[in-house]
This record gives structure tokens, sequence and C-alpha cells, in this order.
């Protein structure tokens, strides 16, 4: 099986199949990254209360979120997605808060999936849920061409999960999610677990043993400061070199060869059962081949997941070709990039110095 993942293309005849038209030569940052993924925050609400993420004690009921009038339309999101297509963008993942929250999210889908990049292939739509809303949007979404989608589940245990969710949401109806998208065919469908000492660390054999056989990808990853300061603290991050000897207690991992700024470190179970992935921002920080950006629902670009300053690409929306005056502004501020936090977020911890703040995660998404 990992043969099979890392085995030479086909030879193909190029009278038949001419190659594509060439990208524009890409757009890098001052560390040499380029830009080829786009994070689209659709909404910054959540039905969920994750104690790591979404807090009651801060975001309670009178939680100033964003106004429907404050948020992007469709229409001014796809010119936002247009503007990082024409720079060679092909893959665009929704996220929130819950993007499953979005009245008529499939238009929004179906309006990405239709655009073509400068390589003549598709974009690709991916999305991040918390599966609530799942089991009844998988089969729309993958007709308004979806192709793949994360899940986040952190325990199977009902009650833990109920206390992680804090709005006491059963899990069965996550699992019940994640098998609609898999017959749907939005497979491999990913299945994110944010470990948390002391809390969840008990739930990691159990979720391999769950899921192996099926059309799913489990990925564990560190318990990261998203809520800056004033809510994490590092006692609570189990490492990934620890959570991956939790696995090899049962099962032989295999590797997978790592592809260009991917997040996770996969592994395949000996078996060839399961690929489970390790995701470690904290412990082995990966800044150095970051290729993404994010988006806000209210049209601010965030150029890092823990980044406090923004650019505002909205007003670029009043401009005769708003697409264009959309990538002019990208293209400037991702050639200035320097952001490196999580290296940056060691060398200060190492220092005795304090974390800065970051922005919420519930508005650029994960």
């Amino acid at each position: 099986m990992q043969a099979a993942l890392v085995a030479p293309p086909p030879i193909v005849s190029r009278q038949l199949n001419p190659p594509p038209v060439l990208a524009p030569a890409a757009c890098r940052d001052q560390l040499d990254r380029p830009l080829k993924d786009l994070r689209l925050s659709v909404i910054d609400q959540c039905n969920f209360r994750c104690t790591y993420c979404m807090p009651k004690e801060r975001f309670g009921r009178d939680y100033p979120f964003l106004s429907p009038g404050q948020r992007l339309s469709d229409r001014e999101l796809l010119q936002i997605v247009r503007g990082f297509v024409s720079l060679g963008v092909e893959k665009v993942r929704l996220t929130g808060g819950e993007p499953l929250l979005r009245k008529g999210i499939e238009s929004l889908v179906e309006g990405i999936a239709s655009m073509s990049s400068t390589t003549g292939r598709p974009v690709e739509v991916a999305m991040t849920t918390n599966g609530s809303l799942l089991a009844r949007k998988a089969r729309s979404l993958r007709d308004a061409g979806l192709r793949r989608v994360t899940v986040s589940l952190d325990s199977l245990d009902d009650r833990t999960f109920r206390a992680m969710n804090d709005v006491d949401f059963p899990v069965q109806r996550v699992l019940e999610g994640i098998d609609a998208a898999c017959a749907a065919g939005l497979a491999p469908v990913k299945v994110n677990c944010v470990v948390e000492r002391g809390t969840n660390d008990g739930q990691v054999l159990p979720l391999v043993e769950h899921f192996r056989g099926s059309d799913v990808t489990l990925r564990f990853i560190e318990y990261m400061d998203v809520e800056g300061p004033s809510a994490w603290s590092r006692s609570r991050v189990m490492p990934s070199d620890e959570i991956r000897a939790i696995v090899e207690r049962a099962h032989a991992l295999v590797p997978v060869v790592r592809r260009s700024s991917e997040t996770a470190s996969n592994f395949l179970l000996a078996d060839g059962s399961l690929k489970v992935g390790f995701i470690s921002s904290v412990s082995h920080p990966f800044c150095g081949d970051c290729t993404r950006a994010r988006v806000s629902v209210d049209g601010r670009l965030f150029l890092c997941l823990f980044a406090t300053d923004s650019i505002d690409l909205r007003c670029q929306l009043a401009a005769s070709r708003p697409a264009e005056a959309i990538a002019d502004a990208v293209r400037d501020a991702w050639q200035a990039r320097g952001d490196r936090y999580s290296e940056l977020r060691e060398e200060r911890r190492a220092n005795g110095k304090r974390q800065y703040p970051t922005v919420r995660m519930s508005l650029v998404g994960g």
C-alpha cells in the first residue's frame, strides 16, 4: 500500500494529453514560500463551545460576533477567491466558526468549484467542520462540487465528547456525519482530534481502532495556543512524539512520504488498514514551508493562523475590476510576508518572555 502512494505517474502520450497552460511565476514571500492555499472563513459563529477554541466564559451569549451585514456576501467572497485563483491558488478550504451554519453554503461551494485555476485545472474545494450538520448536508455538498471534508472529533467517549464541546452534543451524530461523508464520495475523509493532556489523551487508541479499515485518515493535533496566554498552558500539550508512541505500542507504523507544505507527518498502520497523521505545531513547528493564507468573512487577509494584524480586502471590492484589485493587494502583502509565529513562540519561551496574543480561531479558521 505504501508503494502505491509513492509510485511514479504512468507515462502518457504528449499528443493525446497536451501540457496544461503554465501558471505565472509563483507569488513568494520573504522566506521564499509560495502562495498555494486559501482558507476562507465563511462565518465566525459556531454551535459548539469547545473548551480549547471557543470557551463559554469568553464566547457567551453576549459575545459580539459579526452581524449578517458585516459578513461578505457570496458574490463578494467569490470575487476574493477569483483574485487568489489568478495568483495560482488551486485549493480553497472553507472554514469558520462552523461553515455549515452559513445559509446556502452549497451555492458558494458551487461557485468556487466552477472556477478554473491558471494551470487549467479546476479549483479544489475542501471544508473543515465539526460534523454536527454533516449527515444531512454531505450529499448536497458533494453534488455542489465539494471534494474533501475534514471533521473535528476529539473523543469517541460520549461523556468526554459532550464535555469538550460544552453544549451536550452527542458523539453519535458526528459519527453519522462522517459515515454520510464517506458514502457521498468525499473520501478520504480526514478526522482531526486535538489531544489535550488530562482530558482526552485516553482516546488515542480507541480512535485508531474505530477507524481501521475505513475511508478515513485520522490525524492527531497538538493542543495549540489559539486563545493566547490567558487560556493556553504548555502543561496541557501532549507532544506528537508521545501520541505516536501510544499508537506504536499497538501497531507498527510505516512512514508515508511527506508532500511539500503538508501540515501532518503521515504513517500507515503496517497492515495498511489506516492512515494516521500527526500535526506538531507546538513541538516541531513547520512555519518554514507554510503556503496558506487566511481570509475572514468580513474580508480581512491574515498571513498566519496566529496573526494579529490583517489587510483589508473589502475595500478592493468597489474597484472596477475587483478580482484584479484583490490579486494586487494579496500579492503585495504576501511578498512582504515573514510570519513564523510557531517558531518565534519557542524562541520567546526559551528566553522567558510572555507569549503574545493571537487572533481568535473562530474568525480565521483552523
